[in-house]
């Protein structure tokens, strides 16, 4: 039995980039790897090669049950500004099951560490977001004290993202950022979400690297909402005001 059975931060085909793989490939392969919860996130317009607006309408009603695996769709909208502006429309962000925010270099510029902290915030004021994807980016230096208190405040889960953790990952110094995330919602008693950010089937589900810093900090399993699909469906769920 997978003890992680839900990874909500994946990408396909449609994305536009390092995968051929199409929704019903990423299905499959997800109900091979004993996946409960599967999301489909892709990026939002403003990134060179993703999925135009009329991808995202199109969601609207696409199935919630394939291959016994409760599929949620949603967007990884992109940081346009220091305003926090996002690059989906409300009309389109409120109908899909989540999104997450992001700060991509050909979106955003980085700014000063006050400033990138204060973007982020502005964007998860944003009654529709409910994840900041890959807040572990150097290249985005971020107050996260700060952070993780915005966070607990909007009900928005910060993301420990295997991608950025990996040997090979070019988010910089990722591993030391999460170190301190982990470290704050510890203290806070605050859960956080593990993320594979697979593009394509090869890494679903795949937490490995993320793992190993839960396990080196001695960070609550019971934090971690991909242990219960419920859970964090009722995290996601849960009307914000």
């Amino acid at each position: 039995m997978n003890p992680f059975p839900s990874d909500i931060h994946t990408h396909t085909i449609a994305s536009g980039h390092h995968t051929q793989d199409t929704v019903t490939d990423m299905v499959r392969h997800a109900a091979l790897k004993g996946m409960k919860l599967l999301g489909i996130s892709e990026h939002g317009p403003a990134l060179p090669h993703a999925c135009t607006l009329s991808y995202f309408r199109g969601l609207f009603h696409a199935p919630a049950f394939r291959m016994g695996i409760r599929i949620l769709y949603g967007a990884e909208v992109n940081i346009m500004d220091p305003s926090g502006r996002l690059d989906l429309p409300e009309d389109i962000m409120e109908h899909l099951d989540y999104c997450l925010a992001a700060m991509h270099l050909p979106c955003l510029t980085p700014g000063s560490r006050e400033e990138n902290t204060e973007s982020y915030i502005r964007a998860m004021s944003n009654s529709c977001i409910r994840i900041l994807a890959h807040p572990d980016d150097e290249r985005y230096p971020v107050d996260y004290q700060r952070l993780t208190e915005a966070a607990m405040d909007y009900h928005v889960l910060l993301e420990i993202n295997n991608s950025s953790l990996a040997p090979d990952g070019y988010r910089g110094n990722a591993k030391e950022n999460d170190r301190t995330i982990l470290e704050l919602c510890r203290k806070y008693r605050y859960p956080v979400l593990l993320s594979s950010d697979s593009h394509g089937h090869a890494g679903i589900g795949n937490f490995r690297h993320a793992l190993e810093l839960i396990h080196e900090t001695d960070f609550p399993t019971e934090l971690i909402l991909n242990s219960s699909p419920e859970k964090l469906l009722e995290f996601l769920q849960h009307a914000r005001t």
